[in-house]
């Protein structure tokens, strides 16, 4: 194999790491929240507008986590 060989797609832990990249959103989001108390108005709107990117982030997280989910229970025979 090549210097530039790609690595196989190994997708037996997708589900584990989105799950993480939500708890790790959550926790980001909880010490925005409590940034917020010590922040003046145009931060404390700047957090609150990154707050809602980061929740429709955990909502994409979540919708992957149910198509990998999905995928490994079928052996991922229609992404390989």
């Amino acid at each position: 194999m090549g210097k530039n060989t790609p690595k196989p797609d190994d997708r037996s832990d997708n589900v584990e790491k989105l799950k993480d990249m939500v708890k790790n959103t959550k926790e980001n989001m909880e010490a925005a929240e409590e940034l917020m108390a010590y922040s003046n108005e145009s931060e404390r709107e700047a957090l609150r507008q990154k707050n809602e990117r980061r929740e429709k982030s955990i909502g994409g997280f979540r919708q992957e986590i149910l198509d990998e989910a999905a995928a490994r229970k079928n052996g991922y025979s229609e992404n390989q």
